[in-house]
């Protein structure tokens, strides 16, 4: 069922949530004490922090310990005044910062990994929980980040999250990150290090950097490999108390933060935004008085896409609420995504506006759950923007598909377009109904099971990654029917024709047949195997037609978007080298 989320009474809190002490080995002021580090995250105006040294719970454990210690002799009424004004000290900056106890792990390969827990968690527990990790006993206070790769990370995400904890990939896109660049260790590892259902969020570097090349930008669910969006945040890493002078990228407590906005500043409030998928409310920890990341006009300039969508209005008359229901249903059959409603994708396009937005709301709710099945439970706001108010919705990728709307009209997404699904699109979504949102590694991908016509995986892995492949039509009663292949998720669906097409399909399908017609492979541009036939731009959208020279003969690729170019087709397409 829809239901109507409220943040009218959460604000914006600031945190670390990566933070070293002298209990870490490389830790490069020995001499600071733990109500240093407090005193510190205070004055950089943070809310909630977490320690999280290198393979170990002693920097915390230690600081409870200096704590209990004076709390015992101030019962039995022996502090000395110094010792006093410590505890109370300890007291007012805990009372005021939530502190939580948590280690960085290392995995196998090195990767890094936070594991943060609710401060209610008992050292005890954590501790067991190392040994459980196969951090040697003798070595468990040691604090090292070399102390060796003691469990793989799939394992590590897995236990902790058993275990109560946040898991975070720490600088994912850095040294030592599951998402870094230059470290061959296969594709599938990778998808897998940074889609697996428990991990909660992505530690980057570049968060505060805008463009379609940041990390944000290439896990925002829009790539084929990578459709689980993920939340990413950043972090100090700080291992000393303020930034190196001589190295600035070597930062101190809370001088690379995140801001989060939450109903309370607690762990549990935190983890639940991370299980969302509202990707409005973390940004970077906003140091001045200045305009904060608008989300929305990012959205729109972005454009709409597999995740996200745009409508001005909701009236019946047209049938502009029906498009919007169909969109949810879209959706939630995909990868989910965000609707934003009284605004045009054209950012240069002032709002329109809702003008009730409660009853606006009211109607939303009460169409979604009465009109799409089985139950979807999608979140809905308002926002201002510009002066305006504008309605938002968050559809998740639903868990029982195939989603309906009137029982009968099953919608899927197809990169920027909503369209009926077709009869093997409706069969790999009850396949996927099967098995798990994420299949884990190792696990068959539902897509699997639906076999492609002879021929038509003779090169896979070198083909594009969205956009659909078009295989030679076959011919029955004077009729031409055409196999497609989206290459997004390699859905093989029979039996299309020209009229059945949805809008992508039918540009391909034309496409194809004026190509194959006139086809003289002296006019299309060709590095090796690899040929450009057309690169155009629909609104936001650059889309290229391209064609592959095999063995076999020729493989034709049409509405590829640059999120599907890769490998030598970067090359032929003119777009740059570099590769995630």
């Amino acid at each position: 069922m829809a239901k109507k989320q409220s943040l009218t009474n959460s604000q914006w809190f600031t945190i670390d949530l990566h933070i070293h002490t002298p209990a870490s080995s490389d830790y490069q002021q020995p001499e600071v004490t733990f109500l240093d580090i407090l005193q510190k995250a205070e004055a950089r105006g943070l809310d909630m922090i977490a320690i999280t040294d290198h393979n170990t719970i002693a920097g915390y454990r230690k600081m409870m310990e200096e704590i209990h210690s004076l709390e015992f002799l101030d019962k039995l009424g022996r502090l000395l005044p110094a010792e006093k004004q410590r505890l109370e000290e300890y007291h007012r900056l805990r009372s005021k910062i939530q502190v939580l106890p948590g280690f960085e792990f290392t995995a196998t390969f090195g990767f890094h990994i936070l594991c943060i827990f609710p401060p209610e968690k008992s050292i005890r527990e954590l501790e067991h929980l190392l040994l459980s990790l196969n951090i040697p006993p003798d070595q468990i206070d040691e604090g090292s980040q070399t102390v060796g790769a003691t469990e793989d990370v799939l394992t590590v995400y897995r236990v902790v999250n058993e275990n109560g904890g946040m898991v975070i990939a720490a600088h994912a896109n850095s040294s030592n990150g599951v998402a870094m660049r230059g470290f061959n260790f296969g594709g599938q590892t990778k998808i897998a290090f940074t889609q697996d259902p428990h991990l909660h969020a992505l530690e980057v570097t570049d968060l505060e950097q805008k463009g379609p090349r940041t990390t944000a930008a290439f896990f925002n669910g829009t790539k084929p490999e990578y459709p689980r969006r993920m939340h990413c945040i950043q972090g100090s890493d700080a291992h000393r108390l303020s930034s190196d002078p001589a190295r600035k990228k070597n930062f101190g407590i809370g001088e690379r933060a995140t801001d989060v906005l939450l109903p309370e500043c607690t762990f549990e409030a935190l983890l639940e935004l991370f299980k969302s998928n509202d990707f409005s409310r973390t940004r970077p920890h906003q140091h001045k008085e200045e305009p904060g990341f608008d989300f929305v006009q990012n959205a729109q300039e972005e454009g709409p896409n597999i995740i996200q969508d745009f409508h001005e209005s909701m009236t019946v008359r047209g049938g502009k609420l029906y498009a919007i229901l169909a969109d949810v249903c879209a959706f939630a059959n995909t990868n989910g995504g965000t609707l934003y409603i009284g605004i045009s994708s054209d950012s240069k396009k002032p709002p329109v506006g809702i003008q009730d937005v409660e009853q606006s709301i009211h109607t939303l709710e009460k169409e979604i759950n009465n009109r799409i099945s089985p139950p979807l439970h999608c979140a809905i706001d308002s926002l201002d923007y510009k002066g305006r108010k504008i309605i938002r919705i968050l559809i998740p990728r639903g868990e029982e598909p195939p989603y309906a709307v009137d029982d009968n009209k099953i919608y899927i997404r197809d990169e920027a377009e909503t369209g009926l699904a077709v009869r093997d699109e409706i069969v790999s979504l009850v396949l996927r109904n099967k098995n798990t949102i994420l299949p884990s590694p190792g696990e068959v991908n539902p897509f699997d099971s639906v076999q492609p016509s002879e021929g038509i995986r003779e090169d896979l892995g070198v083909e594009p990654r969205t956009g659909v492949e078009v295989l030679p039509p076959e011919e029955r009663q004077g009729k031409q029917y055409f196999t497609m292949r989206d290459l997004r998720n390699g859905n093989v669906v029979k039996n299309v024709t020209q009229a059945s097409a949805r809008k992508l399909w039918h540009y391909a399908i034309d496409r194809y047949t004026e190509t194959v017609k006139s086809f003289d492979p002296s006019k299309i541009k060709w590095i090796g195997d690899y040929g450009l036939l057309r690169k155009h731009k629909q609104g936001n959208i650059t889309r290229f037609d391209l064609i592959l020279h095999t063995p076999q003969g020729y493989r034709y690729f049409f509405g590829v978007t640059e999120d599907g170019i890769h490998g030598q087709w970067r090359k032929v397409t003119g777009m740059d080298d570099g590769e995630r």
